[in-house]
């Protein structure tokens, strides 16, 4: 088993050395020079924002250029991939390297990780650390998701209530969107982020319901898609916008307390499994501890 640990450590070794050579040795070819000058260029603006990110975002591109060919054979095996990451929030071309390149580094670091487990136990924990190095960004893309999710649908009623509030003060629905992605963007940036996407599709020259399609299949939530609906159904047959958003706001509250009812509903079958093994035994011990010692006690004079 030591010879296992030592083989095993070789190769790690191995694997890093000739990944350091990889991006010390490696040179840019004349036409990777320019593309890397047009896209620093497309860039510009981006890198004046956030200047931190950007140099952090080089730095990890230079140090994963190497696990390009390898990132190219997850991408062509998961077709689904930039669709799921634009769903959690990530919607940049390198967000997808950066997503793979992760799942390629993170079993060689657990690797690495079992090697403090020794020499007995390196093997089954070095195993199931890549494994789980494996797929921990996926369960953490997963987790995204779900999180981004929660936010706009809970931002949602309250946005509703905005937009009628400007309808009604004169403003069109699309001047509305506009001016509410930036009240809400404070409070709640998913939604004002996929707002002020939908302001840019309209002014490109988009159909308004297209531009809310695209958000409904954007964020993948039902209660967007029956937004969506609402407005499809309102524009065909020409009824007042803003009481049919007020009504579907109000549809919205009643729904999630109704969603907490239930919640609170459930919490008294929830509770027998911590009374049961967590209280009832020490009850149990507190009332009838007493009588069992001095029944003990008893029958240990009686024997006498």
């Amino acid at each position: 088993m030591t010879l296992l640990v030592a083989i095993f450590a070789a190769l790690a070794l191995f694997a890093g050395s000739a990944l350091l050579l990889l991006v010390l040795v490696r040179r840019s070819s004349p036409t990777e020079t320019r593309l890397a000058a047009l896209q620093s260029q497309t860039r510009a603006t981006y890198d004046s924002e956030a200047p931190d990110k950007a140099q952090v975002h080089d730095v990890l591109s230079l140090l994963t250029s190497p696990l390009a060919p390898f990132r190219d054979w997850l991408r062509s095996n998961d077709q689904e991939l930039s669709y799921r990451l634009a769903v959690a929030g990530y919607r940049k071309p390198e967000d997808a390297d950066t997503f793979l390149s992760l799942k390629l580094l993170a079993p060689i670091v657990g690797i690495l990780l079992a090697t403090f487990a020794g020499a007995g136990n390196f093997l089954l924990y070095g195993i199931i650390l890549a494994v789980l190095g494996f797929f921990a960004p996926d369960m953490w893309l997963f987790s995204a998701i779900n999180r981004r999710k929660t936010r706009i649908g809970k931002a949602l009623p309250d946005a509703l209530d905005l937009l009628v509030i400007c309808m009604e003060a004169g403003l069109g629905i699309d001047q509305a969107v506009i001016r509410i992605a930036g009240e809400i963007k404070p409070i709640h940036p998913e939604l004002s982020e996929e707002l002020v996407i939908i302001g840019r599709e309209q002014r490109a020259g988009k159909p308004r319901l297209d531009a809310w399609r695209s958000m409904a299949d954007r964020v993948d939530l039902d209660t967007i898609r029956q937004f969506v609906a609402m407005l499809v159904q309102t524009e065909r047959l020409g009824t007042p916008i803003a009481r049919a958003l007020a009504t579907f706001a109000d549809g919205l509250r009643i729904k999630r307390l109704m969603l907490a009812e239930e919640q609170a509903a459930k919490t008294t079958v929830k509770l027998i499994f911590p009374l049961a093994i967590f209280i009832f035994p020490a009850l149990f011990v507190v009332l009838l501890g007493p009588g069992v010692l001095s029944m003990m006690k008893t029958f240990q004079d009686l024997g006498r």
